[in-house]
């Protein structure tokens, strides 16, 4: 039995995984790519059976005995079960997140409403249940115990890749020309032996990998920035720096295009209603290319970031964007368009290949605590930019103030320990305390009795004779 990889240690080398993508088999005859479109009317059924096996009734297993008759061979059934355990499992993990964010939620909104500050207008949150995943585009993620990678022995092409059909016997052989982006790219290294063939209008693609060893540079010691992420600033550094922003160009664009919808919208309510059948898309090409510059701003954000951050190890919220909600219908529009949920992720990946150490923490209550005294309370944003502290005084940058609550708690053990957010805001409740105790020991009030003080021999004050 092959031995799953063991996870690096904190500091130990990571491999990372990297995908070379956009290989286009082109110069197949249509009767290679005949067989392989059957190939894939057996296989994705199957897969999507053990999809919903195990969604549903049994945990993901790769190695779960075959259950379900197929024309497949062995080695094919065994491919599309790892396929949908992975599947699955990612479903699973996914949705046990998005639940203990929507308890989250709903712990808030109970203290609010006990407290007496919910607004009128919040509503309770609302747990939806799940569908179960189903394959709507073609995806096949071979091993070489049906897919293999060989050497070409002639110059019009670089590789065969050798196809297991459901002819046994009868495999197929697939040419692979590279371009010079993926053979400066492939250079000097070694290609796993698991590959993924994907077909996208009417063309088949072909996606190979590589690892690659990145060693840590961050010492343990190393001076720690928190980022904290919003639509205003993509990411707010400890040190007061920010870093691309939603606001200005795209946010005129993503009013353009949701306009541009919604006509598109009432368009559609009014030929349903006169009973056409073909009804247009609400979906447009410029939505799809604001997604795709929003997205490159938060890299290029990012990207920034750590560069002028060299050295320095990462401490990020754990960002719930599922749980987020806003009275008004546009302002969610506005939080959709802006991507927050690639954020995180990008931070995840540059760590992983520049070889610095960013860890996730506990986001609680990290916007409404005060930096300085630990006082939460929500009262505490008079608006979204501005953060005034209603005990201290403290007054700066929301989202510096949340930056910088992040960074503390990336070596806080004591919060690190909290299973919930009530547990959060007792043991910030009692730091809080614990501040005016020792503010008052370091302050001491002047006394009352003049007379007290001027008899007193470290007085300086010329008494009466």
């Amino acid at each position: 039995m092959k031995q799953r990889k063991k996870r690096p240690k904190k500091g130990e080398p990571q491999r990372v995984t990297r995908a070379v993508t956009h290989i286009r088999l082109l110069e197949s005859n249509p009767g290679k790519l005949a067989t392989l479109d059957a190939l894939t009317e057996v296989f994705l059924p199957l897969c999507q059976q053990y999809i919903t096996l195990f969604c549903t009734d049994e945990p993901p297993d790769s190695f779960h005995a075959p259950c379900f008759q197929t024309g497949l061979s062995e080695r094919w059934h065994r491919v599309a079960i790892q396929q949908a355990a992975g599947i699955a499992k990612s479903w699973r993990t996914n949705r046990a997140t998005a639940y203990q964010n929507y308890l989250d939620a709903l712990e808030e909104y109970n203290e609010q409403k006990a407290g007496g500050q919910l607004l009128e207008e919040t509503k309770e949150p609302i747990w939806k249940a799940w569908d179960v995943p189903t394959l709507s585009q073609i995806c096949i993620q071979g091993n070489r115990n049906v897919i293999k990678l060989e050497a070409a022995n002639t110059s019009c092409f670089d590789y065969w890749l050798k196809i297991s059909t459901l002819n046994k016997g009868s495999p197929l052989l697939v040419p692979v020309k590279l371009a010079d982006y993926h053979k400066q790219t492939l250079k000097e290294k070694k290609i796993n032996t698991s590959v993924t063939l994907n077909k996208r209008d009417g063309a088949w693609w072909l996606t190979l990998s590589y690892d690659e060893l990145v060693r840590v540079k961050t010492t343990p010691d190393g001076p720690v920035i928190g980022i904290d992420v919003g639509i205003a600033n993509f990411i707010t550094t400890s040190d007061g720096k920010q870093y691309g922003t939603f606001n200005g160009k795209l946010r005129e664009r993503q009013k353009r295009d949701r306009e541009k919808r919604r006509r598109k919208a009432r368009l559609r309510k009014c030929l349903e209603k006169k009973g056409v059948e073909k009804l247009p898309s609400t979906s447009s090409a410029t939505g799809q290319r604001l997604t795709r510059h929003v997205r490159q701003e938060i890299n290029r954000a990012v990207n920034l970031c750590y560069a002028q951050h060299a050295g320095c190890q990462f401490a990020y919220e754990q960002l719930s964007v599922a749980t987020m909600r806003h009275k008004a219908r546009s302002m969610n529009a506005y939080m959709r368009a802006s991507n927050l949920g690639h954020i995180p992720r990008q931070i995840e990946w540059n760590s992983a290949k520049r070889g610095v150490q960013a860890t996730k923490v506990k986001s609680a209550y990290s916007s409404q605590e005060c930096h300085r005294c630990f006082y939460v309370d929500r009262k505490n944003r008079p608006n979204q930019q501005t953060f005034c502290c209603k005990v201290c005084g403290h007054t700066t940058h929301a989202d510096l103030n949340a930056s910088q609550n992040i960074a503390t708690r990336l070596h806080d053990a004591q919060l690190r320990a909290c299973t919930n957010r009530s547990e959060i805001k007792a043991l910030l409740t009692r730091r809080h305390e614990q501040w005016k105790k020792e503010l008052r020991v370091a302050v001491v009030d002047p006394p009352v009795q003049l007379g007290l003080w001027a008899s007193s021999e470290t007085s300086t004050d010329v008494g009466e004779g």
